[in-house]
């Protein structure tokens, strides 16, 4: 889970994500409301999770090693053929924009011609 959330794309859009959500909830008093009530269930429940799970996960230990060891390998290939994977959102949004504008230039040239 460390080296999803440590991916560039990964770190970045929850950065966006984050901005819209606090952003969303100043300006809406009747979401931050909801919002407030959801991120305490959500914490209630998160620990309450933690504390029945943890004994689970100890004895389960050398598994979730293995699991992790061949995720870890399925991201870093997944990084390799993905190079977009290591770049910020605003970044891949913009290239997008300039590749969709070429390819449109390029269309109507075509079709003028």
């Amino acid at each position: 889970v460390n080296q999803l959330v440590d991916l560039t794309m990964s770190s970045s859009a929850c950065d966006v994500a984050s901005i819209v959500y606090a952003s969303t909830k100043e300006s809406h008093p009747y979401i931050r409301t909801m919002c407030d009530a959801t991120e305490k269930g959500v914490k209630s429940l998160a620990e309450a999770t933690a504390s029945c799970v943890q004994p689970v996960l100890v004895s389960l230990e050398p598994q979730v090693a293995a699991a992790n060891e061949y995720a870890s390998k399925g991201l870093d290939k997944l990084g390799e053929k993905l190079p977009l994977l290591q770049k910020l959102v605003d970044q891949v949004i913009s290239e997008t924009k300039e590749m969709v504008s070429s390819r449109v230039a390029d269309a109507k040239d075509v079709v003028s011609g």
